[in-house]
This record gives structure tokens, C-alpha cells and sequence, in this order.
């Protein structure tokens, strides 16, 4: 069984000092309003509804932590982007985010969701500058990749993958999609690994493809 088959929802903060205890391991969902995180993490909890999907971008206005027991959680960021947000609503999730990001220690890692259809936009861009000086790792979902055409895919992971080679090398890059499953079964074995060896290896075992060299991922060298 996944081990994202056992998320249940933990608990929502707003403020750095209301969140979880720092024990135990996490990782993060990041990207901007309405890029499809929510969904990202319903697919690989094979969930409809843990965590919430609104059609109004900028609602989720809350840290949103995910238990998948024995002290490790999948967070859930709030989006960023939506101009339509106060700016003061807007300059505290920036502030909290940044602070998270940078700082929180039992943060293993990120995964950033992009629209296949407009990746690498400038808010992304930052997004990256803020937690790549930490060292830990960055796993990209190109999503809402079952809105384009094989070739325009293609392309987008191309775009993607020869932007960022030249100084963003912790990243890998992958098409993914929460309708059509694309990419799920990688996706799934990229971040398992991140909760360390044992679960890394249970993880190859279920999804061979992912040694050596992997279709629809590619790590940035």
C-alpha cells in the first residue's frame, strides 16, 4: 500500500508560532494559486477530497499539515500568486512562507507544482531562490500535463528542465496530472524517498522504471 494512503489532515495554522512541534519529517507542496497542488496531494493520497480543491483561486489561506503517521507530513502551502488577494493577506503568506521554507529544520523537501501550460514564471522563480540555499531538494510537477498534446509536453519538460540547469542542480523535473495519473506511480517513488533509505527501497521495488534512466523525469546536473 502507498504510504500516502494514510494521510488523514492534522491540523491548519496561520501563524509561525502555532505550528507543529519540530520533530519528525515534512514535505512541503508549494505553487502558485490554482496550479493544482491541492489535487496533486488527493492523487497521491488516492483521496477526492483531503485536501480542499476551490475553484476561486487564492482560498487557501492556511498551512494545511497531512499525517502519514509515525511522525512524517505531507504541507500544504498556501498559493501564491493571486493578485486579487489583499496586500496584506498577501505580504504575511510571502513572510511565512519565506520563514518556513528557510528555516524549518524538518523540512525534507519541496515539491513545487507548476502549470505544464506556464511554468517558470517569476513568482516560481522565486519560490526556488527562497528554499534552494537550504541544500535539500526540489521536485517539480509539471501539472495539468493531460491539457497538452504529447509533443507540447515534451516541450514543456524540455523548457523547464534547460531553464534551470544552469543554476538550480537539486531539481528534478516531471509531466504529471491528477486526472489522467500521468507521471503518479513517479511522483510518488521521487518524494517516498525523501522519508529515508527503507521507504526509498519499497518504493523502487513498486515502480522499476524509476533506475537509472527515467521517462517523463529528469534531474537538473
Amino acid at each position: 500500500m502507498s504510504l500516502f494512503q494514510h494521510a488523514v489532515f492534522f491540523t491548519s495554522v496561520a501563524d509561525w508560532r502555532d505550528l507543529p512541534t519540530p520533530e519528525g519529517e515534512e514535505i512541503a507542496f508549494a505553487g502558485r494559486s490554482n496550479a493544482g497542488k491541492s489535487s496533486a496531494i488527493n492523487a497521491l493520497a488516492k483521496r477526492k477530497r483531503l485536501a480542499f480543491i476551490s475553484k476561486l483561486p487564492g482560498r487557501t489561506q492556511q498551512i494545511n499539515f497531512f499525517s502519514l503517521g509515525n511522525g512524517r507530513y505531507l504541507v500544504d502551502l498556501p498559493g501564491y500568486g493571486y493578485a486579487k488577494v489583499p496586500v496584506t493577506i498577501r505580504q504575511h503568506w510571502e513572510t511565512l512562507l519565506s520563514k518556513y521554507l528557510q528555516t524549518r529544520k524538518k523540512l525534507r523537501g519541496l515539491v513545487l507544482i507548476m502549470d505544464a501550460r506556464h511554468p517558470i514564471t517569476t513568482l516560481d522563480k522565486q519560490m526556488l531562490d527562497w528554499f534552494l540555499p537550504t541544500g535539500k531538494p526540489v521536485h517539480i510537477l509539471l501539472s495539468k500535463a493531460d491539457k497538452l498534446n504529447k509533443q507540447q509536453a515534451n516541450n514543456a519538460l524540455h523548457h523547464v528542465t534547460e531553464t534551470l540547469s544552469l543554476c538550480h542542480h537539486q531539481c528534478t523535473v516531471q509531466l504529471f496530472s491528477s486526472v489522467s495519473k500521468i507521471g503518479l506511480d513517479e511522483a510518488e517513488a521521487a518524494i517516498t524517498a525523501w522519508f529515508g533509505p527503507s521507504l526509498a527501497a519499497v518504493s523502487k521495488i513498486k515502480n522499476p522504471r524509476l533506475k537509472g534512466s527515467k521517462p517523463g523525469v529528469k534531474r537538473l546536473k
